[in-house]
């Protein structure tokens, strides 16, 4: 099993910035790519930024240029940085962990949310 606790959200002005915090625990070492994912009201969640082991991220065309993601396993913890902050960043960021390599689990695992909220 792997738990993920998320921390860093609150509410900021439009151009202001924010660090998200996602501490994993349990069997770490079945994590591969991490990522974290956002659900605005009334929207489908979508995909922010993801990272693998190796330190390869990608981006969703939105954020590209403001928000960097990073991971630090020796902590086994996983950061996004979000800058130049919009209100449509606005929404529930949830961290998300692939665990695929190790079968006996289930192939990904999600925190509980922490709402981001940026004002206009």
């Amino acid at each position: 099993q792997v738990q993920l606790v998320e921390s860093g959200g609150g509410l900021v002005q439009a151009g202001g910035s924010l660090r998200l915090f996602c501490v994993a625990s349990g069997d770490t070492i079945c994590i591969s790519t991490m990522g974290w994912y956002r659900r605005a009201p009334g929207k489908e969640r979508e995909l922010v930024a993801t990272i693998t082991s190796i330190g390869s991220t990608t981006f969703a065309d939105s954020v590209q240029g403001r928000f960097t993601i990073a991971r630090d396993d020796a902590k086994d913890t996983l950061y996004l940085q979000m800058n130049s902050l919009k209100p449509e960043d606005t929404a529930v960021y949830y961290c998300n962990a692939d665990t695929k390599q190790c079968p006996l689990y289930e192939d990904e695992y999600w925190g509980q949310g922490t709402q981001v909220t940026v004002s206009s």
